[in-house]
């Protein structure tokens, strides 16, 4: 039987630990089976042992509730309502502190247009195809803040998505200096969909004490940005003469562009980066266009549109889904698969 095009919607809303209680009982199914490959699938890229594992996870907490002691809270319900632990569901938020340089090797941009007239951010999002399994879109109401939309997995405290504050978001791998511990960027991106501003998401990730660098494209109020974070400062670009800003997995603050020395390419970072800049370039920003960009099979299979390779480390990652996403719309559009042959489904905050 083929596999549903759409992702599973899901929607919660009350107090942190009410949404917390109420993902882990629609969710259940999707937020165990997550804890229980969580571990092996990171040992496919670097062996962690067990102790390793839950020791950076009860450290990592720590750290989460000392910058929002509210996020930490609603993983508490998850896990009572799911039956895990809390360290299990910690355990998901940390997973990529242990290959923060091999995590997926994404391709994101955002544009505005006179074709989008507001910014629209999009990605690839290139990982372990086993999570399309655990894959939802979550709709959460939290009482006395904004509603936003992500498309996740089950257990995670955010990711890549919207709120109705007019911030969308997308994230990529930044090979860059990391720390064993710190707060995950699941829980600054989940604050960062609180803020209405460019300066307030900047503030939003830079209070945290980082464990990893990240890269994070953003729609915002202000237009596109890009944020490339790492575990010091974040550095912020915007885009030149067409109004479009591109990224892959590698430093391109002029500030940053040392670190590229010090860490290998990661997925042909280098030549998709020079693909999504010729295909935005020549664009309008019809989301039509943009669907087709997300689908492009230059330099197959480690392309934009990512396939099963011979790569011994990390040819298994496809492209488990691609998202673009008009905040100011409040809907994205997503597919379940390689966009190259899956349809884009929309779902919409209302």
């Amino acid at each position: 039987m083929s596999k549903p095009t759409r992702y599973r919607e899901i929607e919660v809303s009350g107090s942190p630990r009410e949404v917390g209680r109420q993902i882990g009982e629609a969710a259940r199914e999707e937020t165990r089976g997550f804890c229980e490959v969580a571990l092996e699938r990171v040992n496919k890229t670097i062996v962690v042992s067990r102790e390793r594992a839950f020791d950076t996870a009860r450290q990592s907490t720590e750290f989460a509730e000392k910058y929002r002691p509210d996020l930490v809270e609603e993983l508490r319900g998850t896990a009572e309502a799911a039956g895990v632990t809390l360290d299990e569901l910690m355990l998901l938020q940390v997973r990529n502190q242990f290959t923060p340089d091999k995590e997926g090797g994404c391709t994101s941009f955002a544009i505005q247009s006179s074709a989008t007239t507001s910014p629209v951010v999009a990605q690839t999002w290139d990982n372990d195809p086993v999570l399309d399994e655990f894959t939802i879109v979550l709709t959460r109401r939290p009482q006395g803040g904004p509603a936003s939309m992500s498309c996740t997995q089950a257990g995670l405290i955010s990711y890549m998505g919207f709120s109705e504050t007019g911030i969308g978001a997308c994230v990529n791998t930044l090979p860059a200096p990391s720390r064993a511990v710190g707060v995950p960027h699941y829980f600054t991106l989940r604050e960062l969909f609180e803020a209405d501003s460019l300066d307030k998401a900047v503030e939003s990730v830079r209070r945290a004490h980082r464990a990893i660098p990240v890269n994070i494209m953003l729609a915002t109020p202000d237009g596109p940005a890009d944020l490339e974070v790492t575990i010091d400062d974040v550095h912020v670009l915007r885009p030149e003469d067409f109004g479009a800003i591109t990224h892959t997995n590698h430093c391109v603050h002029p500030d940053l562009l040392s670190v590229n020395d010090d860490f290998p390419e990661l997925i042909q970072s280098h030549s998709r980066k020079r693909q999504i800049d010729s295909l935005v370039g020549s664009v309008s920003g019809e989301i039509d266009a943009l669907k087709s960009i997300l689908g492009d099979h230059d330099g197959h299979p480690t392309s934009i549109c990512r396939h099963v390779n011979d790569d011994p480390v990390n040819g298994f990652w496809v492209t488990v889904f691609a998202l673009i996403i008009e905040p100011s719309e409040r809907r994205m559009h997503v597919t379940r698969g390689t966009p190259c042959d899956h349809q884009f489904e929309t779902y919409t905050l209302v």
